[in-house]
């Protein structure tokens, strides 16, 4: 078999970021080497609050077009809770990177995996297994990703722009409709909701009715509707009654957090960001300096958002290594939940992000081998 090499731009970024993106490298380089026929090779690109504050620029130069000259994106953490820009906003060179490769598809996985805190006390909670779809341009945050949308009216007013257009929540849904038809395929339910506020914006309404006119090319995919206030409450008397819920920038920022409580927590809050020609991928979760560098963290976010990068360069170059790779990733956190073998520090257990490292390679070698031990 012949090797391909995909290119990374990887950002480790500030906090916990070096932490998590090191152990996501090096398992996935581990699964890539178990699969073969494929490497990774990643290119390192310095940005962030650390570097804003060495050098008064949150990216390096030229980081923003290297990045894009790359197969893929990869980002630790970005932020440091003392670090703002003068007008009080945290230093976000990813927010632009959005813009900039407009990375329109916010992807977020939220799965109860065995053994894991359960908030809820329904039995039904384990089920619990949706994407929350993400418009990640345009929306509330469209006045965020460049300086100077905001109409700023001296010291006694600010307004943001809550921006729709067409030619995006086009793009949004088409890849909502086809994302359900992708999990059908797997298993899952296929069913697509539409989240908005379409009863008292007009913006909304826009959203919701571009979401009916794109629904006439996928008749085969079961779709519904839900005002964002009603499914933030369903996300707590009925989570597993949901697929894929497709919604604007701000209204995804708060549900995938909100549905990630209720999994365990933003350490398993996996995130890729996809556009036609880009694609980044990053745990959701923040960059934590209070414990960088102590063996603390929970690498699972980071681990799973490099599954997600692998399924992508699988789906963009019709490599079956990668789509492999990605499978044995994914199935070694599943088995290590299942096994009481992953026990991270963040649910109480014993294991910070170097032995949550090594037990997943151990997992890894075992189902590539079909050696698995089991329980522990």
């Amino acid at each position: 078999m012949s090797q391909k090499d995909f290119e990374i731009a990887v950002i480790e970024g500030d906090g916990i970021g070096r932490d998590v993106t090191q152990a996501t490298f090096t398992l996935l380089d581990q699964a890539c080497d178990r699969v073969g026929g494929l490497k990774l090779r990643q290119n390192a690109i310095r940005a962030g609050a650390g570097y804003y504050l060495e050098t008064g620029v949150d990216i390096e130069p030229g980081g923003e077009e290297r990045a894009g000259e790359n197969d893929a994106i990869f980002l630790g953490a970005i932020g440091l809770p003392k670090v703002r820009t003068t007008s009080g906003t945290e230093i976000s060179p990813h927010l632009r990177l959005r813009e900039r490769f407009q990375l329109y598809a916010g992807v977020r996985p939220v799965r109860a995996y065995a053994n894991t805190p359960r908030r809820l006390s329904d039995p039904r909670s384990a089920n619990i297994d949706l994407i929350v779809l993400r418009e990640s341009t345009e929306g509330l945050f469209y006045s965020a990703a460049v300086h100077g949308r905001a109409e700023v009216i001296g010291d006694s007013e600010v307004r943001d722009i809550m921006r729709i257009t067409r030619h995006t929540t086009e793009k949004l849904h088409d890849f909502a409709f086809r994302l359900a038809r992708k999990r059908r395929s797997r298993g899952k339910p296929g069913h697509l909701t539409c989240v908005d506020k379409a009863n008292v914006f007009e913006s909304q309404a826009f959203f919701r009715k571009i979401f009916d006119e794109r629904a006439e090319g996928f008749s085969d995919v079961e779709r519904g509707y839900n005002y964002v206030d009603a499914q933030a409450l369903d996300l707590i008397r009925r989570p597993w009654d949901f697929d894929v819920l497709v919604m604007e920038n701000m209204f995804g920022d708060i549900l995938s957090d909100l549905a990630g409580g209720l999994v365990g927590g933003m350490g398993m809050a996996a995130c890729a960001e996809i556009g036609d020609d880009h694609a980044l991928f990053q745990p959701a979760h923040g960059s934590a300096p209070d414990i960088m560098g102590q063996d603390k963290a929970n690498p699972l976010a980071a681990i799973l958002s490099g599954a997600l990068m692998l399924d992508y360069l699988a789906e963009t170059h019709n490599s079956r290594a990668a789509q492999s790779a990605a499978l044995l990733v994914d199935t070694a956190v599943e088995r290590g939940f299942e096994q009481n073998r992953l026990r991270p520090m963040e649910f109480g257990g014993d294991m910070g992000t170097a032995a949550m490292t090594a037990e997943l390679g151990l997992l890894i070698d075992e189902i590539a081998s079909g050696t698995e031990t089991g329980a522990q």
